[in-house]
C-alpha cells in the first residue's frame, strides 16, 4: 500500500513540475521591459548622463581644499664643528602647519554655462531615447506574441483537417464495403490522411520554434511549458474589426501627430540644440579667461603657537589666447560640422517617419479588406465542401472533388487567420509609429 502511495506522490510531483504555465500579452511586455538587455544598458547610460550633468553644475563653484602638516627634524653637530672649540650639540625642531586654498574659474567665455545646457540637453535626449527603446521592445514583443498565436491557431486548423480526413476515410471505407466506391478512393483518402498528419507535424514544429524564439527573447527557459492566451478584446471568434480604418485620419495629419509624439524625433531635435551648444563652447575659447585663487596658511614650531603666525593670499589671473596654431578655428568648424550632421539625421528621420506611416496606412487598409474577404471566403468554402460531401454521398461527384473542396476550405481558414493577425500587428504598429504605444502601464 505504501508503495502505491509513494508512486502516486511521485507522479503528482512530476505532473506539477511540468504543469503548463500561461502567458498573456501584458505579462510578456512586462517581462520584456524588465529583462531586455538594451533597456538595462540604456538605463545605466542615463545614469551616466545624469552624472555628467552634475559634474557640469559643479564646475560653476570654486574648489576648496585644506591641508595640515607636521614635521620633525633633528640635527647633530660633532665637537669642534662648525667652529673649533665648540662642544658637540643636538638641535631638535618641530614644525606645525595648516592651510586652506580655493580656486575658482570666474569667467571662461560662458563655456561653463554652455556645457551645462549641453549636458542638460543630452540628459533629456537620453531619456527620450530610453522611452523610444521601451516602445521598440513593447512593439517587438507584441509582434512576436501575435506570430506565436497565429502559429498556434494554424496548428488547430491542421488538427481539424486531420480529424476531418480520418472521418472521411472511415466513410469511404464503409462506402467501399457497400460497393458504392472503388478501392482507389480508399487509397486516395488514406494518402490524404497521411499528408494531413505530415502537415500537422510541420505546423507543430513551426509553432514550437516560434514559441521557443519568443521565450528566448523574453529571457525565459525555452523548455518550460508555456501556453499563450489570446487577448479577449481581439479574440478571433468575437472579432468585429470594422471601424479602425474608417476612423483613420489623413496621412498628413498622422505625420504631424507622429512628429509631435515620437520620442526619437524629439530626441533628434534636442541633438541639434546640443550641437549648437558645442559651437558656443568652442567659440568661448576665443575669449579671455579669469581665474581666482585665495588662501590662508599658518605655521609654528609648537602646536600652541599654530595661529600666531598667519598668512593670507588672494589673486586673479587673466589668460588671453593670442595664437593657437588654428586649433580654436578647427574646434569651431568641427562643432559646426556636427550640427549639420545632426540636422541631416533629423531630416532623414522625418522622411523615414512619413514613409513608414504612409506604408502602414496603406497596408492597414489592405489588411482590413483581406480580413473581410477572407471571412466570406471561409463561409463560401465551408458551404462548397458541405455540398460536395453530399453529392459524393449520393454518387453525384468524385472523391477528388470533395478533397479539393476540403483543401480550399482549409486554405480559406488559414488565410483568414493570417489576415486577422496581420491586421492586428499593423494596427499596433500604427500606434507605435505615431509614438502612442503605451508601455508605462507595464512598468513596475
Amino acid at each position: 500500500m505504501k508503495i502505491y502511495i509513494i508512486a502516486f506522490a511521485l507522479l503528482l510531483g512530476f505532473g506539477s513540475a511540468y504543469a503548463q504555465k500561461t502567458l498573456t500579452a501584458d505579462d510578456a511586455i512586462k517581462i520584456a521591459l524588465n529583462s531586455n538587455e538594451s533597456i538595462l544598458k540604456a538605463n545605466e547610460n542615463l545614469k551616466s548622463t545624469a552624472i555628467g550633468l552634475r559634474l557640469a553644475d559643479g564646475a560653476l563653484y570654486p574648489t576648496v581644499s585644506a591641508s595640515a602638516g607636521w614635521q620633525w627634524s633633528k640635527t647633530q653637530f660633532s665637537a669642534g664643528y662648525p667652529t673649533a672649540g665648540l662642544p658637540s650639540a643636538t638641535i631638535d625642531s618641530r614644525n606645525y602647519s595648516a592651510s586652506v586654498n580655493s580656486d575658482w574659474i570666474v569667467f571662461d567665455g560662458m563655456a561653463n554655462y554652455s556645457t551645462i545646457k549641453k549636458n542638460t540637453n543630452q540628459f533629456e535626449s537620453a531619456k527620450l531615447l530610453l522611452s523610444k527603446l521601451k516602445q521598440d521592445v513593447a512593439f517587438q514583443t507584441l509582434s512576436m506574441f501575435y506570430d506565436v498565436l497565429n502559429a498556434q491557431k494554424l496548428v488547430a486548423v491542421k488538427e481539424e483537417d486531420v480529424n476531418w480526413n480520418k472521418k472521411n476515410f472511415e466513410i469511404v471505407q464503409e462506402r467501399n464495403k457497400l460497393g458504392a466506391v472503388t478501392l482507389s478512393d480508399v487509397y486516395s483518402q488514406q494518402v490524404k490522411v497521411g499528408n494531413a498528419e505530415l502537415e500537422l507535424l510541420k505546423a507543430k514544429n513551426s509553432y514550437e520554434t516560434l514559441k521557443g524564439g519568443f521565450l528566448y527573447y523574453l529571457g525565459i527557459d525555452v523548455l518550460e511549458n508555456y501556453s499563450l492566451i489570446e487577448p479577449k478584446e481581439t479574440a478571433i471568434e468575437n472579432s468585429t474589426e470594422n471601424t479602425a480604418v474608417n476612423d483613420f485620419e489623413q496621412i498628413s495629419a498622422l505625420v504631424l501627430s507622429a512628429l509631435k509624439n515620437r520620442d526619437d524625433y524629439q530626441s533628434a531635435k534636442i541633438d541639434i540644440v546640443s550641437s549648437g551648444n558645442d559651437i558656443e563652447i568652442a567659440k568661448a575659447k576665443y575669449l579671455p579667461s579669469i581665474r581666482n585663487n585665495a588662501g590662508f596658511g599658518t605655521a609654528a614650531g609648537s602646536l600652541s603657537n599654530i595661529f600666531k603666525q598667519r598668512e593670507y593670499s588672494f589673486g586673479l589671473s587673466l589668460s588671453v589666447p593670442i595664437f593657437t596654431g588654428g586649433a580654436l578655428d578647427n574646434q569651431v568648424e568641427l562643432a559646426q560640422i556636427r550640427t549639420k550632421i545632426s540636422q541631416l539625421a533629423l531630416d532623414n528621420l522625418t522622411r523615414s517617419i512619413k514613409r513608414e506611416i504612409q506604408r502602414n496606412y496603406l497596408d492597414l487598409q489592405s489588411a482590413y479588406k483581406r480580413v473581410l474577404v477572407s471571412k466570406e471566403n471561409v463561409k463560401a468554402a465551408e458551404e462548397s465542401r458541405r455540398i460536395q460531401q453530399e453529392k459524393y454521398s449520393l454518387g453525384a461527384s468524385m472523391l477528388l472533388d470533395v478533397l479539393i473542396a476540403n483543401s480550399e476550405y482549409s486554405n480559406a481558414v488559414i488565410s483568414n487567420i493570417n489576415a486577422l493577425y496581420e491586421y492586428r500587428k499593423l494596427k499596433d504598429e500604427s500606434q507605435y509609429l505615431l509614438g502612442k504605444l503605451d508601455y508605462k502601464r507595464f512598468e513596475n
